[in-house]
C-alpha cells in the first residue's frame, strides 16, 4: 500500500500580476494524495494547465496508483469546475510498470469514492476497448501514459485523436526516456513538429502538445512564452516539482522509520515475552526442586545419598 497522506497545510497566495505567462497560483498548490509515482514533479504544471484550460473532460490513458489522476481531480475540485476526469487502465500492470495485484485498483477506487466521487470515473479495460465511451470532439485534456513503446504510444494518440476537441491539449509522459523498450521520445519528436509544443525534461519528461485549432488563450500565451524562454519555464517547473519530490521523499523516509520503529518494538516485545517465559520456567523448576527437597522421601533417602557420595569420592 502506498503512502497517501492528505495535506491540509495553508499555501501562500501569489499575486497573479507578478507571475509570468507560464505560472499562476495553481502552480504552487500541493497534491492532496501522494501514492507511489514517477510523475510526482509534474503536479505543478498539471494544476496550472487545468486552471488555464478549464476542460470539460479530462482523459488519462494509464493510471496505475493514480497520482496524476488524483492531481487532475484535485485541481477540478479546488477550482469548482464541472469537469469529469476519466482514468483508463486495466489495473493489471504491463512491461514497464510490472504486474501487480487487485490492491492497486482497490486503492484508486477507494480514494475516488472518498474524495472525488462527483469528479472521477474509472474505466477498466484496454484503451482500444474503451474509446467508444467518449464522443468525438469531447476531450479537452488528454494524458497519455500507458505502454511506452513507439507503436503503443502512436496507436494511443491516433485512436483518441478524433475524440479531441478544438481546444484540446495532450500530455505525453516519459518523452526523455531512451531505454531500449521506450519509444515515446521517438513519437514525440515526430508529433511535436506538427503542433504547438513544449517539452519538460525533468521527471522522465513531459511533452505538452496543443492539438486543438482553437486553443485557450492561456495555452497560446504559454507556447509563445515557452518558445521565447524555454530554460526559464523548465527551471521554474523543475524547482516547483523538486520541492514536492523532496516532501514526498521525506514522507517516504518517515514512513520507513515508523515501520522500522514498529518492527523493533515488536521484536522487543517478543524478546521481553520470551524472557518472561524463561524466567517463569526457571521459577517453576526452582519451586519443583524446593518441593522435592522438602518432601519426606528426600529426607529419608539422605543417608543413602551420603554413602553414595562418599564412595564416589574414595574411588
Amino acid at each position: 500500500m502506498p503512502e497517501h497522506t492528505i495535506i491540509d497545510d495553508a499555501e501562500t497566495a501569489v499575486p497573479e500580476h507578478h507571475l509570468p505567462a507560464w505560472l499562476n497560483e495553481a502552480s504552487y498548490w500541493q497534491p492532496a494524495h501522494r501514492p507511489l509515482s514517477a510523475w510526482v514533479e509534474h503536479a505543478p504544471f498539471a494544476f496550472w494547465v487545468v486552471e488555464q484550460t478549464r476542460p470539460r473532460s479530462i482523459v488519462e490513458l494509464g493510471t496505475h496508483w493514480g497520482y496524476s489522476y488524483f492531481v487532475f481531480c484535485e485541481a477540478v475540485k479546488r477550482l469548482g469546475l464541472p469537469t469529469r476526469v476519466h482514468a483508463l487502465d486495466t489495473w493489471e500492470g504491463e512491461d514497464h510498470a510490472g504486474r501487480y495485484g487487485e490492491e492497486v485498483f482497490e486503492y484508486v477506487a477507494a480514494t475516488t469514492a472518498a474524495d472525488y466521487a462527483d469528479i472521477g470515473s474509472m474505466h477498466r479495460g484496454y484503451f482500444s476497448d474503451r474509446v467508444s465511451d467518449f464522443e468525438d470532439g469531447s476531450i479537452d485534456l488528454l494524458h497519455i501514459d500507458g505502454r511506452h513503446g513507439y507503436e503503443d504510444v502512436r496507436e494511443d494518440f491516433e485512436l483518441y485523436l478524433p475524440k479531441l476537441s478544438d481546444r484540446a491539449v495532450v500530455l505525453f509522459h516519459d518523452i526523455t526516456e531512451h531505454q531500449e523498450t521506450f519509444g515515446v521520445w521517438r513519437f514525440w519528436a515526430e508529433v511535436a513538429e506538427q503542433y504547438p509544443s513544449f517539452a519538460f525534461e525533468h521527471e522522465h519528461g513531459l511533452g505538452v502538445l496543443g492539438v486543438g485549432a482553437d486553443l485557450p488563450e492561456g495555452m497560446r500565451a504559454f507556447f509563445a512564452a515557452a518558445t521565447g524562454q524555454p530554460e526559464r519555464v523548465r527551471a521554474d517547473y523543475e524547482a516547483l516539482g523538486g520541492a514536492i519530490r523532496r516532501y514526498v521523499d521525506l514522507e517516504t523516509e518517515a514512513t520507513a522509520l515508523r515501520e522500522e520503529s514498529a518492527r523493533l518494538r515488536s521484536e522487543l516485545e517478543t524478546t521481553r515475552a520470551e524472557a518472561e517465559r524463561l524466567a517463569a520456567d526457571r521459577q517453576g523448576l526452582s519451586n519443583q526442586l524446593d518441593a522435592v527437597h522438602a518432601s519426606s522421601s528426600w529426607r529419608l533417602t539422605r543417608p543413602v545419598r551420603w554413602v553414595s557420595s562418599s564412595l564416589r569420592r574414595s574411588s
